[in-house]
């Protein structure tokens, strides 16, 4: 069952910035809870995400979960519905829910930050104005997070452009370690293994080891090169299955940079239901491991591998170890138009933490 400790709040809004529900805990579930932070609470991306973790389907289907909803003050009012929500499932994983306008009191103790919220692109807007938005947000999210979070929180971030608002996070919280600073390249992963499935007619759980290098961004760059695909059970490299060539560098290529766009288009609002998923995927690969043999995309901050300097967030193919660290894949070949595709995606990157720095 679900006890409700209210307590006494002066208005509406004050009762919703701090929501506490102890829900009864199977004794066959052991595992102490984790805390996990969504910013952005209200919005149609967490909607979706939400039922992920509260599934179990994230972080496993024995560890219980405190929900920890960040949104804008004129939006706290909604995270009621989403609270209603989360307590009519009747899920017995769901141990807590808190709800509120206040990064101090979302960002205390978690275990887990997904950043969604970030301040949308308007029309007419500049890419400076955009990063200047952002640019405070994240200053004041990373510093909460540097007083109040553990120290272990790992960090997803998702609000646009997700690079260097992980960057700009990173920056803000010296006393968490930079290697638990990400940003979401997941959706672009997920998006490519798709498009390579349907070109060959197969099940996209066949296509391995697709890329994404860089920006998650118009000059990303997404990478078939190293991918393999099964075929009777064993793994073959996809560029002795498709031979087309010319499709991988254009079509192939073009359609996951423009994508986003192209469901903007479609449907008038942003990929939500699909990047929740790979926001699952993402934290729940960091959080269990990659299998053997395989890797995933993750924007990590960069060490100088492949000939991208040191600085910036860039997406890199990583494994990850049981011990949930994370090691970008080294010795992977690299012709000159991979070489050129990934030194426009840093440019701009280099580009954007340069103007972010100067805010």
């Amino acid at each position: 069952g679900i006890n409700a400790e209210y307590g006494e709040f002066q208005t509406f809004q004050d009762y919703f910035k701090q929501i506490n529900l102890s829900v009864s805990v199977p004794a066959n579930m052991t595992k102490p809870a984790i805390r996990v932070c969504i910013t952005g609470g209200a919005g149609q991306i967490a909607y979706s995400l939400l039922l992920e973790i509260a599934s179990g389907k994230v972080f496993g289907a024995d560890q219980p979960v405190v929900l920890h909803l960040l949104d804008i003050e004129p939006c706290v009012p909604k995270l009621q519905g989403v609270v209603m929500e989360l307590e009519d499932l009747a899920l017995s994983l769901v141990q807590g829910v808190v709800a509120t306008a206040d990064p101090l009191v979302a960002f205390k103790d978690i275990d887990v930050a997904l950043l969604l919220g970030a301040f949308p692109r308007l029309k007419g807007m500049e890419r400076k104005d955009l990063l200047a938005k952002n640019n405070a947000i994240f200053i004041e999210q990373g510093a909460a997070l540097d007083k109040v979070a553990k120290k272990s929180v790992k960090v997803v971030v998702v609000g646009n452009p997700c690079n260097t608002n992980a960057l700009t996070c990173m920056k803000n919280a010296p006393s968490i370690p930079p290697a638990n600073f990400t940003c979401l390249t997941r959706l672009d992963q997920n998006r490519a293994k798709a498009k390579l499935a349907s070109k060959l007619g197969v099940s996209v759980s066949e296509i391995r080891n697709v890329i994404i290098w860089g920006n998650h961004s118009g000059t990303q760059f997404p990478d078939a090169r190293h991918a393999t695909v099964m075929v009777g059970g064993e793994g073959k490299p996809l560029t002795e299955v498709l031979s087309d060539d010319a499709w991988v560098k254009s079509e192939f290529i073009e359609t996951i940079q423009q994508r986003g766009a192209a469901v903007i288009k479609a449907r008038g609002l942003s990929s939500a239901m699909s990047a929740a998923k790979a926001i699952g995927d993402h934290i729940h690969d960091w959080w269990f491991g990659t299998e053997e043999g395989q890797w995933t995309s993750m924007g990590v901050v960069s060490d100088g591998s492949y000939n991208i300097p040191e600085g910036v967030i860039y997406s890199f193919p990583v494994t990850i170890g049981s011990d949930r660290s994370w090691k970008i894949v080294q010795g992977l070949a690299q012709d000159d138009f991979a070489t050129e595709q990934m030194k426009a995606t840093y440019n701009e990157l280099l580009e954007e933490a340069t103007a972010a720095a100067s805010l």
